[in-house]
């Protein structure tokens, strides 16, 4: 087969996968889970074929056009070069483990079957995006990620808190999604073109005639699909799908799309230098802000959902400073460590019985009952703070690398734009480093509540944390080759950024682990609360009961949660609004959801008592008219010969008035 026809296939056998998958699932049970598993694992091998055929070389270019639509034509077309080779291979993988690790996780659940389905059509949707040479076809999978998401993450359906997420998901993006839809239009309409090879030629000609609002349109689809300030509230409320939709959004699908968009058609955003500074500015705030936000967190997947909104706020700073390599370098290591972190965590909610509710300052005795999730975990925990030798920490320093050269202006990128991303980039790696000791901290050393032991965890989900264990440790070492794959670009770490970053993250670590010292002497003197063992089950079910019932798996906890909380101790004040996540869904629903609301009943009393009343008048009238004359229709001859003989008496009268007047 040629590379083209393998290109292809990627994205067509999860769709094909997904359409089986709602057809037959379940009127043949037995078809599910080979439905789910054989499809994807197929597609993954594909993409690693193309990706080693395409070798970093020269991009795959093929093209056909899907409709005559005038002068702008949309065609179906590929464009595989480097980048979306490798990212293509990330999809598979942690698709891939995701579905394995749902056959475990999921395998009581009774709506397995459509979940599998939605996961295989969420892969392929991600995949054609990657793989897509047009951006006309590039919003299709872009669009129907969020479909994909909105039913995943409203899966346990039946409670009211994944009602609310799956809607928020969905219009929170949506409002992106709008100003992106006009952004491509415009773009299209100044290079004639959808085709992504066609805008980049005319815009290294100097073909944009409204680069900045061009630019700015597409950031505001991209920081809702990325869940970037402001529009990153809906990513944390998210977790109250299953744990391995989390993982796949979170590592490789949906949230990777908008970063992956603007490294394919960086040179676009270069184009404005005003873009890059607001691109830096947002990234800054989000790096910073939800760093602060993670470590407030008390439940251990809104930790990682912050923690997410952090680390793809490290791509977009090197995309501000004009690093597209740097960029996908850390969305290739983060999707690695974070699908292993969300996974890990779903095997402490089946090993526990805690749920995306539970607080890790209840947790207790989980080292020695899931080993494959602390070991595993402390490897991703310690790549996600960036501790050399860990992936995290070549991905991390890229980008710091990147930003440090800008800002020295050694780059095309402002130097404003440098400073921003450096300087924030730098907290974020204190913050970082402390809310992972936190949580390592908490989950595995906390002296919460016995939880009952569950038994031993499937095999299809501790093998596949092991299976991302490995990259999660050695993808770091690809650095010296990934610049053959992206731009050419070094992305060797710098000595400056290094020693700045990996201190940072080492005083950090070592802060937070004395003020967990200190808060654990504190509520040594605490006694814990009686509890009330939890049921069983497996995660998923514990999950979905836990979310209906609105309280820890654990049982009813009659006293407060352990003070032993660094975090509380660290941030003081600023803790109970970081908790809630600085209480930006209040301001928005000041500002935006109030005003709404009074202007829909404003408008709905305009149209039900003021048209309605003159469109209930006009039919009033002729109803009271008709009302009269029926009363004069009473069917005897005699009262009409009399109304006849008056009629004709005051008639008569009238004539012989008017011609006495006349005369």
């Amino acid at each position: 087969m040629t590379t083209t026809t393998l290109a292809v296939l990627v994205p067509l056998l999860p769709f094909l996968g997904a359409v089986a998958g709602l057809l037959f699932g379940r009127r043949v049970p037995g078809l599910v889970r080979p439905l789910a598993v054989l499809p994807t694992l197929t597609a993954l091998l594909l993409a690693v074929l193309v990706a080693v055929r395409q070798g970093g070389g020269r991009a795959v270019d093929a093209a056909t056009e899907l409709t005559p639509t005038g002068s702008v034509p949309v065609e179906l077309a590929l464009h595989v070069d480097g980048f979306a080779a490798l990212v293509a291979v990330l999809v598979g993988v942690v698709a891939s483990c995701v579905q394995i690790y749902s056959t475990g996780y999921l395998r009581e659940d009774p709506r397995y079957p459509s979940y599998a389905a939605l996961v295989s059509l969420f892969t392929s949707a991600m995949l054609l995006v990657v793989y897509s040479g047009d951006l006309m076809v590039l919003l299709v999978g872009w669009e129907i990620m969020g479909i994909c998401s909105y039913f995943l993450v409203g899966h346990y359906w039946e409670t009211p808190e994944a009602r609310a997420a799956s809607l928020k998901a969905f219009l929170v993006t949506k409002l992106g999604d709008v100003p992106f839809l006009i952004g491509l239009f415009a773009l299209a309409a100044d290079t004639g073109s959808f085709r992504v090879t066609t805008i980049l030629a005319k815009v290294a000609d100097g073909g944009l005639d409204h680069p900045t609002l061009i630019a700015l349109l597409l950031l505001a689809g991209v920081a809702g699909k990325s869940a970037q300030f402001p529009l990153h509230t809906w990513l944390p409320d998210a977790m109250a799908g299953p744990t391995p939709v989390s993982a796949l959004i979170h590592a490789a699908t949906m949230v990777a799309a908008g970063v992956y968009f603007v490294a394919r058609l960086l040179p676009v955003f270069a184009t404005s230098g005003a873009a890059l500074v607001l691109l830096a500015v947002m990234a800054a705030v989000t790096m910073a802000g939800s760093a602060v936000a993670a470590l407030a967190q008390d439940d251990i997947k809104r930790v990682l959902a912050y923690s997410t909104i952090g680390q793809l706020g490290y791509m977009t700073g090197a995309l501000a400073v004009g690093d597209r390599g740097a960029a996908v370098f850390h969305l290739l290591s983060h999707g690695a460590f974070k699908a292993l972190l969300f996974l890990a965590a779903g095997v402490i909610i089946h090993a526990a019985g805690t749920n995306s509710l539970a607080a890790m300052s209840r947790m207790k005795g989980l080292r020695d009952r899931v080993p494959d999730a602390y070991w595993t975990m402390t490897v991703a925990l310690l790549a996600l703070a960036a501790i050399p030798p860990f992936s995290g920490f070549f991905s991390k320093e890229a980008v710091l690398g990147a930003a440090e050269h800008a800002a020295t202006g050694h780059a095309v990128a402002p130097t404003a734009a440098g400073w921003i991303v450096l300087v924030a980039g730098l907290l974020a790696a204190l913050l970082t480093a402390a809310y992972a000791t936190r949580l390592w901290l908490l989950a595995f050393h906390g002296r919460g509540t016995e939880a009952p032991d569950h038994g031993r965890q499937p095999v299809a989900m501790t093998a596949v944390l092991w299976v991302l264990a490995i990259p999660s440790l050695a993808f770091g070492l690809s650095v010296g080759v990934l610049p053959d794959w992206f731009d050419g670009g070094s992305l060797t770490p710098t000595l400056t950024t290094s020693v700045l970053g990996t201190g940072l993250a080492l005083i950090g670590a070592l802060v937070t682990y004395g003020a967990w010292r200190h808060t654990t002497a504190l509520a040594a003197r605490v006694p814990m609360g009686a509890v009330a063992a939890s049921p069983g089950g497996d995660g998923g079910a514990v999950e979905a009961e836990a979310i209906a019932t609105h309280r820890p798996a654990y049982g009813d906890v009659a006293s407060a949660p352990d003070p032993a909380d660094p975090g509380r101790l660290l941030l003081g004040p600023v803790h109970r609004h970081a908790a809630a996540g600085f209480r930006l869904d209040a301001v928005y629903t000041a500002l935006f959801v109030r005003p709404v609301q009074a202007a829909a009943r404003l408008v709905r009393f305009l149209d039900r008592e003021v048209v309605d009343t003159y469109v209930r008048g006009a039919g009033t009238a002729p109803r009271w008219l008709g009302a009269a004359v029926r009363r004069a229709q009473t069917g005897n001859v005699q009262t009409y010969l009399s109304a006849l003989l008056a009629g004709t008496v005051v008639l008569a009268v009238a004539a012989v008035l008017v011609a006495t007047a006349g005369a």
